[in-house]
């Protein structure tokens, strides 16, 4: 049966019992702040745990890393590239749930020295499973998945660069918005790659990639047909050097993506690290 079914099912079962009953009813004390302008809840925590142990029971002697265990201990990054690993993020889009809307999402992956053999991304509310293994395809609720663009004759981009500085940013959208139909992003991972195999948006930008927020959903869309790499060009790899990520619904849009946003006037990065 291999690890699609029972991965998808424990997601599932988390999913139902942990994160879905919780939604808009959380407390006051159910919230807290973990870093500035990071939030996380005890759902996050509660499922991860559970996560955690039925990844365990799975047998694959495995080094589990979630989200909420690194934030506590760092030291779990360490060599994240190095071996069999499991990265879990528990609750993906925690600021929406905490909000009250959607999107939020559930993403495993299992890695191996840096790079990603299967990964599973789940949407809570509706349950939809998406699910990729590297070099058998894309899935979504068990049906194969071809990534399609918008159709668009401007591609439609989520730009996440929410972290630089607003300057920067202003830059940066105002260069893109000459070429690209700029949207805003969902602020939840496990929702961004399926808009972009599912034709909803063309082209996606990152500029924080921490593991288990794409090491699932790179896999995804490069097997449905799509195309990521880092800033530099070099191909998407778990713990490797490589800084930010872009994503092209098919190979022509990751270009055209690429020439406009990671080029010298763009000012996203430094001009010696710009594609040429």
């Amino acid at each position: 049966m291999g690890l699609r079914e029972p991965v998808g099912a424990l997601m599932r079962h988390v999913s139902s019992t942990v994160v879905a009953p919780r939604f808009r009813r959380l407390g006051p004390a159910d919230v807290l702040e973990k870093s500035a302008g990071e939030i996380v809840t005890s759902v996050d925590r509660e499922a991860e745990a559970l996560l955690h142990e039925g990844l365990s029971a799975l047998g694959l002697d495995a080094r589990i890393v979630g989200e909420e265990a690194a934030e506590e201990n760092p030291a779990l990054l360490e060599r994240i590239d190095d071996g069999l690993v499991w990265l879990v993020d528990p609750l993906d889009g925690t600021a929406n749930f905490v909000a009250g809307q959607p999107p939020f999402g559930m993403m495993v992956a299992l890695v191996r020295d840096g790079v990603a053999l299967e990964g599973w991304l789940l949407d809570t509310l509706s349950g939809r499973l998406c699910h990729a293994e590297r070099g058998k395809g894309a899935t979504c609720d068990g049906k194969p998945v071809s990534a399609r663009t918008t159709g668009s004759s401007t591609p439609v981009a989520a730009l996440g660069t929410h972290f630089l500085e607003p300057a920067h940013r202003d830059r940066v959208h105002a260069h893109a918005e000459r070429h690209l139909a700029v949207v805003p992003v969902p602020r939840c991972a496990a929702e961004s790659y399926p808009r972009l195999a599912f034709g909803e948006n063309d082209v996606a930008l990152f500029q924080r990639i921490l593991p288990w927020d794409h090491a699932a959903g790179v896999l995804f869309l490069t097997e449905a047909g799509g195309m990521v790499t880092h800033w530099d060009g070099s191909p998407y790899r778990v713990g490797g050097p490589g800084k930010g990520v872009l994503c092209g619904a098919d190979l022509r849009t990751w270009q055209l993506a690429a020439e406009v946003l990671l080029g010298t006037e763009a000012g996203l990065i430094e001009a010696e690290d710009a594609i040429s």
